[in-house]
C-alpha cells in the first residue's frame, strides 16, 4: 500500500508524456521573462505576480487570495521561449492535490503555454490536513477552491497571462487531467463551458461524494466479517475470474474485456489450496464471500446497490490489500483516499478510525456525504448542453480494470448524459467515452492504452475530426485501437490479435 502516493502522483504526469508535438503555428521573438499585469478573477484579489526564467521556457507565478478570506492560491503559468502554438493546456492534479507542476515542462515541449494550480492547499496528494480550520469545522474556502473555484481561476489567468506576454490571445484551450485532473476537466464541463475548447479528463472521478465513501467498502467489509484474505489469497480469486473470463472476446490474452459481464462466482474457488510464501493456505467461505462482495460492490442496509465494485480481474492491493499488524495479524488499512474524505470531511475528525464502522454506519456516511458535499464537489450534473453549445470536445478513457476508481462511476454518469441529451448517438457529437481492456488507474495492467489522445483531441476541436477510434498499444507493442461506447472492441476472428488491424469496433 506505500505505492499508492506514488501511482496517484504519477497518474498525470504519465498521462502527458507520448504526445505527438504540435507544430508551431507562429514564431515570434522572445519576450523578456518579466511579470506582467493580471486581473483578478471576480471574487478574488491578486497579492503578487513573480517571474522566474526555467529551461526553455518562462514561469509566471501568480498568487490570489479571495475577499474576506485567508487563503492563498497559486496558479503557475508556463509560456514558451520559442514555438509556441497558440494553444493553453492546462493540468489537473491527483487525489487530494489540485494540480501538476511538473507537468509544466512536457507541456511547454509541445508547444503549449502550461497552467496549474495548488488551489491554496497541499501538494501531497495524501495530505488533508488542510480540511479543517478547527477540529469539526471544515475549511470550506479551501474545499470549494480544490472541488471547482481554481481549475476556474486556472483558466483565466491562463489566458490572462498568455495574452499580456505574448500580446496576443490563445487560439485554442486544452484541459489535461486523469484522476482528480478527470473530476475537474467534468467540473468545468459542467460549470464554465466557455474555459476550454477541448477537455481530455480520463479515469475521472465524478460523482466525488459516492466514489469517495463507496471505495472504503472493502475495509468495510472485511471487519465486520472479521475475515482479512492475504494479498496472495485475493490474487488467487483474480487469477481465477482471469481465467474464467479471458476467452470470451475471443482471444486468450490475460485480459477480462468486459469484467461487468464476467460473472465468475468466487465460491468456485472454496478448498482451493493456495502457496504463499512458502505457506499453504486453503481458500474458505468466508474469503469467497469478502470477495463477492466487494466485487458486487456497497449496498445500503436494505441489500440496495449504492455504487459499482471492484472489477472482476482488477488487483485487490489497493482497496482491499491487507497488512500484517505489529502482531503479525492481518488488518485492511483502507483506500486512503476514502479514508481521509471519511475522516476529514465527514466525522471532522483527523485521527477518526473508519475500521471500526459498521454496515450502517457506512451506509449513513454515504448519504451524508452527498447531503453535504454534492453541490460543492460532486460534479454529477449530466447537463453538458451549455458545453455543447459553446462547441466544446470533451475525451475520457477508463481503464477496465481500474483498481482505485472502478469504472462503473463514470459508465453510470456516461447513461445519466445519455438520458438528459438524447441518447449516444447525439452525445458522442461532443463526448467519447472510450474503455480500455486490462488497464488499470490512469495506466499500467498490461492492456492497451491510448498514445496520442490528446493530439487526437486537438484534432477534433480544431479539424472537426472526431476520433472513430483512440490509437493504442501496450507495453509489449502490442496494438489495439479503443472505440467509442457504446461500440466494444472486439476480435474479428482471424489475423494477428496482437494487432489493431484485427479488430473492429462492434
Amino acid at each position: 500500500m506505500r505505492r499508492i502516493p506514488q501511482l496517484l502522483a504519477a497518474a498525470v504526469p504519465l498521462l502527458l508524456t507520448g504526445l505527438v508535438p504540435l507544430a508551431p503555428t507562429a514564431s515570434a521573438a522572445t519576450p523578456a521573462c518579466a511579470a506582467v499585469p493580471v486581473p483578478a478573477p471576480a471574487g478574488a484579489k491578486i497579492e503578487s505576480v513573480q517571474a522566474e526564467h526555467e529551461t526553455a521556457y518562462c514561469q509566471l507565478t501568480v498568487t490570489l487570495t479571495h475577499s474576506g478570506r485567508e487563503d492563498h492560491v497559486q496558479v503557475a503559468v508556463a509560456l514558451p521561449d520559442t514555438g509556441w502554438t497558440g494553444r493553453l493546456q492546462a493540468l489537473g492534479g491527483s487525489a487530494y492535490a489540485a494540480g501538476n507542476f511538473d507537468g509544466l515542462a512536457q507541456a511547454v515541449k509541445d508547444g503549449y503555454t502550461g497552467v496549474t494550480t495548488d488551489a491554496g492547499v497541499s501538494l501531497d496528494g495524501l495530505d488533508t490536513s488542510w480540511a479543517l480550520t478547527t477540529p469539526g469545522q471544515v475549511d470550506r474556502t479551501l474545499l470549494t477552491n480544490f472541488a471547482t473555484r481554481s481549475v476556474h481561476e486556472e483558466a483565466l489567468i491562463g489566458k490572462a497571462v498568455t495574452q499580456r506576454y505574448y500580446h496576443r490571445p490563445v487560439t485554442y484551450a486544452y484541459w489535461t487531467g486523469c484522476s482528480t485532473g478527470g473530476r475537474q476537466g467534468y467540473s468545468e464541463a459542467q460549470n464554465h463551458a466557455d474555459d476550454f475548447d477541448g477537455i481530455l479528463a480520463n479515469a475521472p472521478a465524478v460523482d466525488w461524494t459516492q466514489f469517495a465513501v463507496a471505495t472504503l467498502w472493502p475495509q468495510v467489509v472485511m471487519n465486520q466479517s472479521h475475515d482479512f484474505p492475504s494479498t496472495c489469497v485475493l490474487s488467487a480469486f483474480r487469477t481465477a475470474a482471469v481465467q474464467a473470463c479471458d476467452a470470451r472476446d475471443g482471444v486468450t490474452n490475460g485480459i477480462v474485456d468486459r469484467p461487468d459481464e464476467c460473472g465468475y462466482d468466487p465460491r468456485s474457488l472454496i478448498g482451493t489450496k493456495v502457496v504463499c510464501d512458502g505457506h499453504e493456505f486453503t481458500v474458505t467461505a468466508a474469503d469467497a464471500e469478502v470477495v463477492r462482495k466487494i466485487w458486487a460492490g456497497p449496498t445500503d442496509e436494505r441489500g440496495r446497490k449504492l455504487w459499482s465494485g471492484l472489477p472482476q480481474g482488477a488487483d485487490f492491493t489497493w482497496l482491499a490489500g491487507t497488512q500484517p499488524g505489529p502482531d503479525g495479524t492481518l488488518y485492511a488499512p483502507g483506500f486512503p483516499v476514502a479514508v481521509k474524505w471519511v475522516q476529514s470531511f465527514l466525522e471532522k475528525q483527523a485521527d477518526f478510525d473508519t475500521a471500526k464502522l459498521t454496515y450502517g454506519q457506512f451506509a449513513d456516511l454515504f448519504r451524508q456525504s452527498v447531503r453535504e458535499y454534492d453541490d460543492v464537489i460532486g460534479t454529477s450534473d449530466p447537463d453538458l448542453s451549455a458545453f455543447r453549445r459553446a462547441g466544446g470536445k470533451l475525451i475520457t478513457f477508463v481503464g477496465a480494470n481500474d483498481q482505485l476508481i472502478p469504472p462503473g462511476g463514470t459508465l453510470s454518469y456516461r447513461a445519466q448524459v445519455e438520458r438528459t441529451m438524447g441518447g449516444a448517438q447525439r452525445v458522442n457529437d461532443f463526448y467519447r467515452l472510450f474503455s480500455a481492456p486490462g488497464v488499470e488507474h490512469c495506466f499500467g495492467g498490461g492492456g492497451p492504452e491510448p498514445t496520442n489522445e490528446l493530439g487526437q483531441l486537438v484534432d477534433w476541436v480544431e479539424h472537426g475530426k472526431a476520433p472513430a477510434t483512440l490509437t493504442a498499444a501496450s507495453a509489449d507493442g502490442k496494438t489495439r485501437d479503443l472505440c467509442p461506447l457504446p461500440s466494444v472492441s472486439r476480435y474479428d476472428g482471424h489475423g494477428d490479435p496482437a494487432v489493431a488491424s484485427s479488430y473492429r469496433c462492434r
